[in-house]
């Protein structure tokens, strides 16, 4: 304690430790070296410890050999419809860019292929429940300046499914806050609190806020497994917005103590609980479609799959002594930590010998998405840095070859977008130049007959229409398994409205195809021209962006599309009839990111049974009970209080903050930050309450918050009439 905090306190250091239950459990360290990705010896790699299982080598011919021999047909054609008096430089640009478009939907296509067949002959069936586990398993869910209710009511709901298994001593809870909000930390302390009254004293759920999010969501884990580790055989990570029943999570831990060789095991979620147009979109397309991805993905994976960074079990000391994220080289966005972390894991951990791959046929593991075209763009930018980054872990040695094309695949989904436009110009400045500029007929070399720029129309509409065929049979597959499967089809409404909504989805999302491009391809170019992304916390709830920053963040899009609609026009009509698709929805972006946010519109396509799926239909129990806990949470107002008001009018929650700190560490004498120091010199001038919450900025809350002498000052000072006077910054 420093010399003005004593002065202020006199006897700020004789706190009351009260008997509370402490908030967590006794620390089991284990240590997680840093990886090195460019060192590495075969000889450490795991011997397998049961006999291992040969690699799903047809798969991988269909899927690859599928893919490719369709790219090679795709680029033959294309080479015949440019081919007409001769190839310029623009025209074997076009082929290029074709070939690196058209290559990822054949693959896709291939992948769809295999999971469509696998599915419909197979008709794999879920695992069964395990009578009895042995293993000690905590569940962790990290969270970052999330609303409070809507994770402990999950949390909760999910605890309650695995005690109804009869399996529930095999697993601890954990709540790893990394929040950066002093109103949302103290929000979850009281509902914290609030679970364990519930619960019960016998109840093994706990609580840890880090002081400082180093290293972001995998820093956050990594603190856990190193902390408290030891204590556990595997860890079941859920994202803030994960649900999973009791009957999917004992039966991933029955799994992986079934397979000593497996490191990660991943589930399929599904999205739930969407209601704006926007999610709606995207939660049918995951539900109808999403299997047949998952499913092919799986196939041709085998044991050499991917981790996506939850509703996932993980051997915690395998992750332990092989998955410490190496720090990259350099500045952001390039260097620095590692935003990606799932897939740099799920390639450290198979290439140190463990066993990575997906349970697609498991059931009952859910999440949920952005409620609109700007919250996905906000979650893409960060994404897009993070996949990106991996171009410099793309060569690490050791790494199998499946996690190499992971990561690939992961590239290639943002690149995709500057391809993509790419093509688009290059396909323009070759019609601009067939119809405005003059050619160079003749060039140097003799030739009887000048050289035309020139295409075969007829052999490139059939190319175009195969392309379309090629890039919309999976959502043809998943609404043929989904007419084929009584529950599904009857659970989207029946066949009739199943067959319009899937119509509907892809007109969607075909009209926001060209927005999302332009907006990945502005990520891409801003993250090449070096500027870093934050760290904001994704906006979950339902709900409209205010009409100027729709305007604001779409204005140029627009522009662009009524640009090259009359540029189209001009050059050749049948380019714009060619361009239609894209410059209708760039014309539309403004009106289509708008409708995309709005709960009423969901809403109204949901009552006439419009992208309506099962889970809508027949909502599954831990969905509801954990809207209904949501909801009783929420209504105590604890989400929205002042943290600072609840610490000083609560003593026995005071109490209970302060016993939940560390011990305070050691400081040098004059060792004062700025925030300190500010919230110091605030408090010792304010006459009461009031003046404290009006001034105090969030950093300096926050550093209240951790300060047991502070928050002691904070205690003494009078109560004040609330909310009087404006807002005041300090």
């Amino acid at each position: 304690m420093d010399a003005l905090t004593e002065t202020l306190v006199p006897d700020a250091a004789e706190t009351i430790e009260p008997a509370i239950a402490p908030p967590m459990p006794g620390e089991s360290h284990l240590v997680m070296p840093e990886q090195k990705l460019f060192r590495f010896d075969a000889r450490q790699e795991r011997r397998k410890r049961i006999k291992a299982q040969r690699a799903p080598w047809l798969q991988r011919l269909v899927v690859f050999g599928g893919g490719l021999a369709l790219t090679c047909w795709g680029g033959y054609e294309m080479y015949r419809v440019i081919d007409v008096g001769g190839i310029t430089f623009l025209k074997w640009m076009l082929l290029v860019l074709f070939l690196a478009n058209f290559s990822w939907i054949a693959l896709a296509f291939s992948a769809g292929v295999v999971g469509f067949l696998h599915l419909l002959i197979l008709r794999p069936k879920p695992p069964a429940a395990p009578e009895k586990l042995v293993s000690r398993n905590a569940v962790v869910m990290p969270i970052y300046n999330e609303t409070p209710s809507r994770v402990f009511g999950a949390l909760e709901a999910i605890h309650e499914d695995v005690e109804a298994t009869g399996l529930g001593a095999a697993f601890d809870w954990f709540f790893l806050s990394d929040t950066t909000d002093p109103d949302i930390w103290i929000a979850e302390e009281r509902a914290f609190a609030e679970l364990r009254r519930n619960l019960g004293p016998k109840a093994r759920i706990y609580y840890r806020h880090r002081e400082k999010n180093t290293a972001r969501k995998a820093g956050n884990i990594a603190d856990f497994v190193t902390r408290w580790g030891a204590a556990y055989d595997h860890m079941v990570v859920l994202d803030a917005d994960s649900l999973m029943t009791g009957h999917a999570i004992v039966s991933l831990a029955a799994a992986m103590e079934a397979d000593p060789d497996s490191g990660i095991i991943q589930t399929l979620p599904l999205i739930i609980n969407r209601n704006t147009l926007f999610a709606r979109v995207q939660q049918f397309a995951a539900r109808i479609y999403g299997p047949v991805i998952a499913d092919g993905l799986s196939c041709w994976m085998g044991r050499d799959g991917n981790y996506w960074g939850h509703n996932a079990i993980i051997r915690t000391q395998a992750f332990a002594e092989h998955c410490g994220l190496p720090h990259l080289k350099g500045r952001p966005p390039f260097g620095g930590h590692i935003l990606s972390h799932d897939f740099v894991e799920a390639a450290l951990i198979r290439r140190a010998g463990y066993t990575v791959y997906m349970l697609p046929s498991l059931g009952g593991s859910f999440e949920e998405s952005p409620p609109s075209v700007i919250d996905v763009a906000a979650r893409d930018r960060r994404w897009c840095q993070g996949n990106l980054q991996h171009i410099r872990v793309l060569p690490a040695k050791g790494l199998h070859l499946a996690s190499r094309q992971h990561f690939v695949t992961g590239i290639m989904g943002y690149l995709a977008s500057p391809l993509w436009l790419a093509q688009l110009l290059v396909g323009i400045l070759l019609v601009l130049q067939a119809s405005y500029i003059r050619p160079e007929y003749f060039s140097k070399d003799f030739a009887l007959f000048p050289t035309w720029p020139r295409f075969d129309a007829e052999r490139s509409l059939e190319l175009f229409e195969v392309t379309m065929a090629v890039l919309l049979a999976p959502k043809l597959f998943g609404l043929i398994l989904a007419l084929f499967d009584g529950p599904t089809r009857r659970g989207a409404g029946g066949a009739i409205r199943l067959t319009f909504s899937t119509l509907f989805e892809v007109l969607m999302s075909a009209l926001l195809a060209p927005i999302m491009m332009m907006v990945q391809t502005g990520h891409v170019l801003h993250i090449l021209f070096g500027f870093d992304t934050g760290w904001e916390p994704q906006r979950r709830d339902d709900g409209s962006i205010p009409f100027k920053a729709i305007v604001r963040r779409h204005w140029t899009h627009v522009t662009l599309g009524f640009i090259s609609l009359v540029a189209a026009l001009l050059i050749s009509p049948s380019l714009a009839a060619w361009m239609s698709p894209t410059i209708a929805g760039l014309v539309l972006a403004i009106g289509l990111s708008w409708a995309s946010g709005q709960k009423s519109i969901g809403m109204a396509l949901k009552r006439v049974g419009l992208l309506v799926t099962p889970e809508e239909s027949s909502v599954p129990p831990i969905a509801a009970r954990a809207n209904a806990l949501a909801e009783a949470m929420a209504a105590d107002g604890h989400d929205d209080s002042d943290g600072l008001r609840v610490l000083h009018d609560d003593p026995e929650f005071r109490a209970l903050h302060e016993a939940f700190l560390p011990p305070a560490p050691h400081r040098a004498r004059g060792d004062i930050t700025p925030e300190r120091a500010m919230a110091v010199a605030k408090l010792g001038d304010a006459r009461d309450i009031d003046d404290a919450v009006h001034w105090l900025r969030p950093q300096e809350r926050m550093a209240l918050l951790h300060d047991r002498a502070l928050i002691s000052l904070l205690a003494r000072l009078p109560a004040g009439e609330k909310n009087q006077g404006p807002l005041i910054a300090g």
